[in-house]
């Protein structure tokens, strides 16, 4: 099979950009004929002249459907595989793949397409005013990078491609990363029986060896942005009131790092290679994830699993899904401190516990999460996007 996939790349490199590669490699390692059309964000114009031009593109590029419809003539694909189209590229792929005939996937990494600010958050908290309601209320509060006017462009595109039925009749397929992002999506109006779910995936890091049995006292972990979402603040007055020895080692970095230093058995390591996060959860007692939005599909959390990790994680959004409570992990009440602090407690104190824990997380990304699983699921959505007639 030809597949083309379509990338708008962001400023800072993520999770989205990692899985677009692995599933690009993926797909040319099973023998497909796999080619990128990418624009990356960081060649986008500046000036007050750009950043007009840029704005007025972002709902609709007569631009990017040309250099589109010149690539699908080039390549000829299958199927066209969408991940990111914001700002760049924009919906215009939809029409440029339509008029060639060729059936389009799209994935929902985020929740771009039915908020604005692409988080279902504001000011801190969760916020679902815009799935059934009018975008254009983000506009009113800057949830575009707390810009009211980058607000309202974003929300332009929203109200506008959901009037149109843009979801609804120039898309084939979708994927949606959790059974919980599909039933926001579907709250928005988002045709159900167009929606997949499908989990991100990750390579085997055990495949060689072993993990080891951590040591005792061992450590807590986090991996992840430092910043108000990620739910950093909880976590350290959770950790404060604990009266133990053991070490909280906090892995990554962002705007509020500097609440780190300091902190009584915290050690803040900073941003860390693949390798060195690999060695980290092969020592951890458990992985703490106690994000307060909904999260799209947070890589780290699987890495965990494969590596026989258990993870401590808010019940909310998609870490419920993936996270079964007693089993694979615990959940604890978002933003509740002491909660958190309990379910720590309880996993240092009991590393049995959190050994079993982990065992059974291990054997659920062994059934889910593994590439031959992702492969097997991407293939199928294909083959079903070809069958699917737009109308």
């Amino acid at each position: 099979m030809k597949i083309l996939f379509v990338h708008n790349r962001y400023q800072q490199a993520g999770g989205e950009d990692n899985v677009v590669t692995a599933e690009a490699k993926l797909l040319a390692d099973q023998g497909h004929d796999v080619e990128l059309w990418s624009v990356d964000n960081k060649d986008l114009p500046t000036g007050l002249t750009g950043k007009i031009k840029t704005a007025m593109a972002t709902s609709y590029s007569s631009s990017s459907w040309a250099i589109a419809r010149e690539e699908l003539c080039h390549f000829q694909p299958d199927v066209v595989h969408v991940h990111n189209f914001f700002p760049q590229i924009s919906p215009s792929i939809y029409d440029a793949c339509l008029n060639e005939g060729v059936p389009v996937v799209q994935t929902l990494h985020n929740y771009r397409l039915i908020c604005p600010g692409a988080m279902l958050m504001r000011a801190g908290k969760i916020c679902e005013q815009c799935i059934t309601g009018s975008p254009y209320q983000a506009a009113l509060y800057g949830c575009y990078r707390g810009s009211k006017l980058g607000s309202l462009v974003v929300a332009h595109m929203v109200a506008k491609h959901r009037q149109q039925g843009t979801w609804q009749h120039k898309v084939n397929r979708f994927i949606a990363l959790t059974d919980f992002a599909k039933s926001k999506f579907v709250e928005a109006g988002f045709p159900a029986d167009k929606i997949s779910v499908k989990a991100n995936f990750v390579h085997d890091p055990l495949q060689e060896t072993a993990r080891p049995n951590p040591t005792t006292p061992s450590f807590a972990l986090f991996v992840g942005r430092i910043s108000e979402e990620k739910g950093i603040k909880t976590l350290l007055k959770a950790w404060s009131s604990l009266d133990n020895q053991a070490l909280l080692k906090v892995a990554g970095a962002g705007p509020l790092e500097a609440l780190l230093p300091g902190k009584k058995n915290i050690a803040a390591l900073g941003r860390q290679s693949t390798e060195e996060i690999s060695r980290l959860m092969q020592q951890a007692a458990f992985l703490v994830l106690p994000s307060e939005w909904y999260e799209g599909f947070p890589l780290v959390l699987v890495e965990a699993f494969a590596h026989g990790l258990p993870v401590l994680a808010s019940r909310l959004g998609s870490m419920a899904d993936i996270i079964k409570d007693g089993e694979t992990g615990l959940l604890f009440e978002p933003g509740n401190a002491d909660d958190l602090a309990d379910k720590m407690k309880s996993l240092l104190d009991n590393p049995q516990q959190a050994q079993q824990l982990g065992d059974n997380a291990r054997r659920t990304f062994l059934e889910k999460y593994t590439a031959e699983q992702n492969y097997t699921e991407l293939m199928a959505i294909y083959e079903d996007a070809r069958r699917q007639k737009l109308s």
